[in-house]
């Protein structure tokens, strides 16, 4: 069975650090697909083998006027028999602005409205409402640190056993050098 997520929410909230940790899971990441090419990407990676089982499909407020398409594409991603999410990542204001300001990068928006960020983000909560009504998980981010919101979407992706170990095994030939990325190596060549 496929697993999409969807990673959206308000600009500022985290998106970026949780496509960065769905990755990190093994998630295949996709960040600002126009939404309506999410169904056909879904026909597409169930006809092929070889494409990822997990897709992670981060969607931001920079194509807003394109946002309508998202519902569409949800209610035809559940008819399907893959494994959905819908994932909204939210923070106040305050906390939204000051994250702006540290970074000192434009809001989304700033092309279309030419406004300030407290009215950027009223507008953008505005046209995210639906999705985030249709969300099937919330994060309210504001009090959040980077390790904390990985901890809240491993919980969501393992189903509550974000403390899982997850093991890595793989096999190599001596003769053409240990793997640089293994953390422990057992020589078994001696085994029958």
């Amino acid at each position: 069975m496929k697993t999409i997520i969807i990673v959206t929410g308000m600009s500022g909230a985290g998106k970026t650090t949780v496509m960065k940790s769905l990755e990190d899971t093994g998630f295949y990441c996709i960040d600002n697909l126009p939404p309506a090419l999410i169904p056909k990407f879904a026909e597409m990676s169930n006809g092929f083998e070889g494409l990822p089982k997990e897709v992670a499909f981060g969607i931001d407020i920079r194509d807003y006027h394109m946002l309508e398409d998202l519902a569409s594409s949800i209610d035809y991603l559940k008819g399907l028999d893959i494994h959905f999410k819908l994932v909204f990542l939210d923070a106040t204001d305050a906390v939204l602005v000051k994250r702006y300001k540290e970074t000192r990068r434009r809001h989304p928006l700033h092309a279309v409205y030419n406004d300030t960020l407290d009215r950027l983000f009223t507008k953008e909560r505005v046209i995210l409402t639906e999705t985030k009504s249709n969300a099937d998980y919330v994060i309210d981010t504001t009090f959040l640190t980077s390790k904390q919101l990985k901890h809240e979407i491993n919980k969501i992706m393992f189903d509550g056993n974000a403390d899982s170990i997850v093991v890595n095994v793989s096999s190599f030939g001596f003769k053409y050098g240990m793997p640089t990325t293994a953390d422990l190596v057992f020589d078994v060549r001696c085994l029958p």
